[in-house]
């Protein structure tokens, strides 16, 4: 009977819990007018790629998921979140089953042939794996470098660095490299290195954000992320482009950056802008 009662108790507490969160949604004044996939709710299609996307405890985590969180706040929609392999994310927003996907997803030109991208959230910053916390570009000249395929950076730092680069196929192998000492400096996403280190994976490696050099085009003008959304729903992107700004001047983007340990230059993504 004990745990009878308790059941009870727990599913009294559940109703109250969604008759608040109804009430609260209820009185909610939105600061647009949009369709979404479902009416009143923000679907979104939730990749895992820490510190941007993942689920916690259900909900949309990371820092695309707490923008977004944000702006579904700002326009009184309730979030429904679903975990997808990256490999479908943007098939879910294509075919009409989420209104958008998490997940450090670039603002590139090829991907704005099918779909929409909102405002730019954040940048992907170059980062700088050394012992020695090296900063600047020039620090890499000389030295015993490694890098990931496939990055923005990979070719200008072939013309810089020539033979002393070495090309990596992924991120594990070169941090390997590192701590044992056959290569000197490694270049990575910053926010790759942060989640490493959060994890203890770096040892006394420590991740820098790259100075801005015109020799290496990616540390001035970085990848920028943005959430895709579907090419017809126009006012959805307007209202989305129009929250990211205000997120952006009142430092919310920002601080959600700093708080998964990335860092708020991050923030600074410069004009809209499209990878070729």
């Amino acid at each position: 009977m004990r745990f009878l009662k308790s059941l009870s108790a727990v599913s009294m507490a559940l109703c109250a819990s969604v008759v608040i969160g109804d009430a609260a949604l209820a009185a909610c004044t939105p600061k647009h007018t949009f369709t979404t996939v479902e009416a009143g709710s923000l679907t979104i299609a939730v990749t895992t790629y820490a510190p941007y996307s993942f689920l916690d405890g259900g909900k949309a985590s990371g820092v695309d998921g707490d923008i977004a969180t944000k702006i579904a706040e700002m326009e009184c929609l309730a979030l429904k979140p679903t975990a997808v392999d990256p490999a479908a994310a943007i098939q879910y927003v294509l075919s009409g089953r989420a209104d958008i996907a998490t997940g450090d997803w670039y603002r590139t030109a090829e991907r704005a042939k099918v779909m929409n991208l909102s405002a730019p959230l954040y940048t992907d910053q170059m980062g700088l794996y050394s012992k020695a916390g090296v900063t600047k570009v020039q620090d890499l000249v000389g030295k015993q470098v490694g890098t990931v395929q496939g990055y923005l950076w990979v070719e200008d730092l072939k013309k810089l660095l020539g033979a002393s680069l070495k090309l990596y196929p992924n991120s594990v192998g070169m941090q390997q490299d590192l701590k044992t000492g056959r290569i000197e400096i490694g270049v990575d996403g910053y926010s790759t290195g942060v989640v490493a280190k959060k994890a203890g994976a770096m040892g006394d490696i420590e991740v820098k954000v790259a100075e801005p050099d015109a020799r290496v085009k990616a540390t001035k003008e970085a990848a920028q992320a943005g959430f895709p959304y579907a090419k017809a729903n126009k006012a959805f992107g307007e209202a989305f482009d129009a929250d990211i700004e205000s997120l952006h001047k009142d430092g919310t983007i920002a601080k959600i950056l700093t708080s998964y340990g990335m860092d708020a230059s991050a923030a600074d993504t410069g004009a809209a802008r499209l990878l070729q």
